[in-house]
């Protein structure tokens, strides 16, 4: 992909990610920045905002939600009685993949905007949690061989 000023600049904040936040303990892995889509592999690491349910002498504590039953591998509750007196059950909204994908987007949104070039994000974004390696390597592959599809995207011209 030959990148334009704002493909670029898409680069650099995506780049700077792990920079940004040392406390999360971010690893980037593949990306591409495509002409009207961004595709990139993160990692988070443990850290002090992911893991605060866990007591290490000690299984999944979740009576600090007052739930009596937690979903480990999502951090979500499985109560549907869960007492809503609390301001947030599922912890701090601000060191979270939500948190670093605003935090991109608005970067970028920021730079477009200076630079008077007409730019929008996507309302949302896709996430997928990567459970295994062969599920890393097929989708590590598809982001490494997106340009080559690319004449085949509805959106090119």
């Amino acid at each position: 992909m030959q990148l334009n000023d704002l493909g670029k600049k898409v680069e650099s904040e995506w780049l700077k990610t792990a920079e940004l936040r040392p406390d999360m303990n971010l690893e980037l892995a593949e990306y591409i920045v495509m002409p009207n889509h961004f595709h990139g592999i993160i990692i988070i690491g443990e850290n002090q905002y992911n893991t605060s349910m866990y007591n290490t002498d000690r299984e999944l504590e979740p009576s600090y939600l007052g739930i009596t039953h937690l979903d480990a591998k999502h951090h979500v509750s499985a109560d549907q009685n869960v007492n809503d007196n609390s301001k947030n059950k599922f912890g701090s909204q601000s060191k979270n993949l939500a948190s670093i994908l605003r935090g991109f987007k608005s970067a970028v949104t920021t730079y477009a905007r200076i630079n008077d070039i007409p730019f929008n994000w996507q309302p949302r974004f896709h996430d997928h949690i990567i459970t295994t390696n062969e599920e890393y390597l097929r989708i590590a592959d598809y982001i490494i061989n997106n340009p080559n599809n690319w004449q085949k995207d509805k959106f090119y011209k």
